[in-house]
């Protein structure tokens, strides 16, 4: 066994018996795969996966970087110690949780009203507080917004919520739902997208009903946003023994239906809310890490999508810091740590996938971006200008690339510009492929929590995803600003069911 990294975690043991117990722990490589251990001086020694492929860990852990301090994230909260001193990440996703109130009872959901026994639902009043809070975030406000639940469509006034945030200045909102009130209705859809909704990110854990029982509401869902126009990513929670099989298959569904369906965002399972509990058998069949995703998806493809064309988070962090360079304007960083996930873009030529790192050098491009950004002297942007304009085709195979496409015009236009909006011509020629693997108490690792960069604006503060939920930071914030589902059915003269859905299994 060897020892590749020391950090820290807490104690699960410790935290199941409600305490958040800081504790030393190691990253280590044995048997070709990479761990993370640890130990409580009072429960002993625990290990879990942290990438079952160790050169994939290798190749994505060089790129970690640091970025500048966030000092409107919240380290710690309602007594329990700081886990570190300060955040280490921008807000890239700002998630508003607008309702626990859900018309399904997923299994692995992090929340829901019916299993919790109280209900959490702000004023429009109080969603605006916490949105101007994201939007004043220091050292940049948050631009991009997802609205999120529980299910965000129960709500009546969604499309006021989703105006709300325009207004106030997120330049992206997205829509976490599961679709299913999408498929009642393709009016409702045209409303969402002229109330500026951006993408709605659905969940879709499978193409058959075994993997995901609503596969017919989905699908439906699916053509009544390609008739209202409004992009979708695809959010399929990969369990072990589950539906990890067909995570290559969602990518194919994904492929085949481009016009619509800009990226597939994999989430493998993390042990948070009610499944905190599962015994260390069951919670070892169902974890997921990126290596397992890849052979899925590898399989279905025959190679013609690996793990070698998967880069971290933080790979394209020169990009953004060149454009602030160039603007002298902080620009949103992805300084997310690598374990956080990983991402390629897949364009299609002659009816085949072909990530983008078969045609273009992606190393030796970011690389040169990366030089660039440190250019210094008199008519920098000119000079960086006109280095791109020379050297850019050095890192593209034409003869492999897709027919239309033209990487030249779209980086030149990005680098003379000056503006990350610029590569959306990328975007909307591929399709997005990666993955978020958000940490639970059993593998966290504080490196990564401390820089998370996507955050909850929540009553208290802004507060880490991990934190939120992998360490039940949600739980207790919900649970000081919710009611009683009692007091909710008597205040509004509705019963708590009455929001179940009739029509669909509800698990």
């Amino acid at each position: 066994m060897k020892v590749l990294e020391n950090t820290e975690s807490v104690c699960p043991a410790c935290y199941k018996d409600g305490k958040i117990h800081k504790i030393p722990a190691q990253i280590v490589e044995d048997g070709g795969k990479v761990w993370i251990t640890k130990t409580c001086d009072k429960h002993g020694n625990f290990k879990d996966i942290y990438f079952s492929d160790v050169n994939v860990y290798k190749k994505w852990i060089k790129y970690k970087v640091t970025g500048k301090t966030a000092p409107d994230v919240k380290t710690e909260l309602f007594g329990h110690p700081a886990l570190y001193k300060e955040h280490k990440s921008q807000s890239v996703l700002t998630n508003l949780l607008i309702t626990n109130r859900c018309d399904l009872r997923c299994s692995y959901c992090f929340m829901n009203a019916g299993s919790s026994g109280r209900v959490y639902e702000p004023t429009i009043e109080q969603l605006r507080e916490q949105m101007i809070m994201a939007r004043n975030e220091r050292p940049m406000g948050s631009k991009a917004i997802q609205i999120t639940g529980g299910e965000p469509t129960i709500r009546e006034d969604l499309l006021d919520i989703v105006k709300m945030a325009k207004e106030i200045g997120f330049s992206h909102v997205q829509l976490n739902t599961n679709g299913i009130k999408l498929a009642d209705s393709v009016d409702y859809c045209k409303e969402l997208k002229a109330a500026k909704v951006n993408t709605v990110y659905m969940s879709f854990d499978g193409v058959t009903k075994e993997t995901n029982p609503w596969i017919e509401k989905c699908k439906i869902a699916l053509q009544n946003l390609r008739e209202a126009k409004l992009h979708t990513v695809l959010v399929p929670v990969l369990i072990g023994g589950k539906n990890l099989h067909e995570a290559g298959k969602i990518v194919k569904f994904a492929i085949d239906n481009m016009d619509l369906i800009r990226g597939v965002n994999f989430q493998p399972v993390s042990f948070c809310g009610r499944i905190t509990k599962l015994n260390d058998e069951k919670r070892e069949q169902q974890r997921v890490d990126y290596a397992q995703m890849f052979e899925s998806i590898e399989k279905e493809f025959n190679g013609k999508i690996s793990r070698d064309d998967f880069y971290p988070v933080p790979f394209v962090f020169p990009i953004s810091r060149l454009i602030e360079d160039l603007k002298g304007e902080t620009q949103v960083e992805f300084t997310a740590h690598p374990g956080c996930g990983g991402a390629t873009y897949i364009f299609v030529d002659d009816g085949e996938p072909l990530p983008v790192t078969r045609f273009i050098d992606v190393e030796g491009l970011l690389d040169f971006v990366d030089k660039k950004s440190k250019t210094k002297g008199p008519m920098r942007k000119v000079r960086t200008a006109l280095a791109f304009y020379r050297h850019i085709d050095d890192f593209v195979d034409y003869e492999k690339a897709p027919k239309d496409f033209d990487l030249k015009k779209i980086l030149k236009e990005a680098a003379i510009g000056g503006s990350y909006d610029s590569l959306r011509g990328f975007h909307y020629k591929s399709l997005f492929v990666g993955s978020m693997w958000f940490q639970d108490a059993f593998n966290l690792n504080i490196e990564r929590l401390e820089r998370c960069v996507i955050h909850y604006s929540t009553p208290e503060g802004i507060v880490p995803f991990c934190a939120y939920n992998g360490l039940g930071l949600g739980d207790e914030i919900r649970d000081r600003h919710s009611i009683s589902i009692k007091e909710w059915e008597e205040k509004t003269g509705r019963s708590i069911r009455d929001d179940l859905r009739k029509d669909v299994p509800l698990t």
